[in-house]
């Protein structure tokens, strides 16, 4: 429709979110698969990190963001009900090039080569040091395995894939930050949020904000009816990984919550930010604002 009104959402380039969202706009561009009404979606598909950075300018009409930057987006960003990502006793995993016991690593952690500086990530291996600063050096996700084998870091904390690939390279696990969170929380580890532009309201008119989050739901409800299908759309942004692990992947992070984060997932995003606030690594956010949460 010439009328229609454009909203680009941007995404990480992993299997999980390739998987949620191409039914807003088809295959190689054919067409939406679900009635996006007076909408029209383009989708742009970015580095976490950078779509952090962009987020504070508010470049996206919606976009992913690491549940840890939140905070310093809140005033133009709202998070909807659906496209979350929680770890639900596995999450991002801190690897090593040699054996290193928890313990050592608390005591006394090297260098680590980590995603992004407002990872979620990040943010939980700071919690795991209980606030205290991790050493670390910002690499490209899809090169901090490769980063540790060559020796040029002893550690690196592993996101998307990775998690799953990690020891095919020969790393050894440290620890499962997703498994230590939920043992010290008993709740899901929040790693990704979709986030909406507060201005979409004034966009659309009164309404939109919802309209657009039921709009979403609907594409990762297709997806997920439609499994097949959608998993060989999404191992187009797996590297080197086969079907078997991208379906693996993906029921680890489309899940229930990635519908509605509900009541648990809202405790789990409360609890995050109450302790990440707490010991200083986050500033504390001014109210959990979530649109489209199911009645």
């Amino acid at each position: 429709m010439s009328d229609s009104i454009l909203l680009r959402l941007a995404h990480s380039p992993d299997p999980d979110d390739a998987f949620m969202w191409w039914p807003l706009v088809g295959i190689d561009g054919s067409g939406p698969q679900v009635d996006t009404g007076r909408w029209r979606f383009e989708l742009v598909a970015e580095d976490i990190e950078r779509l952090n950075q962009e987020a504070e300018q508010a470049r996206y009409e919606i976009t992913a963001i690491s549940c840890a930057h939140y905070p310093a987006v809140q005033s133009q960003y709202a998070l909807t009900a659906c496209g979350a990502s929680l770890g639900d006793g596995y999450g991002p995993r801190i690897v090593s090039r040699n054996p290193i016991s928890l313990e050592d690593y608390i005591a006394s952690p090297p260098v680590t080569a980590v995603p992004g500086a407002r990872t979620s990530a990040l943010a939980t291996a700071r919690m795991l040091l209980d606030g205290q600063p991790l050493p670390n050096e910002v690499v490209p996700f899809d090169q901090i395995i490769d980063e540790v084998v060559a020796g040029r870091f002893d550690a690196g904390l592993v996101i998307h894939e990775g998690q799953l690939t990690f020891a095919d390279a020969g790393l050894h696990l440290v620890v499962d930050l997703g498994a230590w969170w939920k043992g010290k929380t008993g709740l899901q580890l929040p790693l990704g949020g979709n986030a909406i532009r507060r201005d979409v309201e004034t966009l659309g008119g009164p309404g939109s904000l919802e309209e657009v989050s039921a709009i979403l739901r609907s594409s990762v409800e297709w997806a997920m009816a439609h499994k097949d299908q959608a998993v060989e759309w999404a191992l187009n942004w797996g590297r080197g990984i086969d079907r078997s692990m991208a379906e693996k992947f993906v029921d680890m992070y489309v899940n229930k919550w990635t519908i509605d984060v509900g009541d648990q997932g809202q405790a789990a995003l409360n609890t995050f930010f109450s302790e990440t606030s707490r010991l200083g690594i986050l500033d504390p956010v001014g109210g959990l604002d979530v649109i489209g949460l199911e009645a």
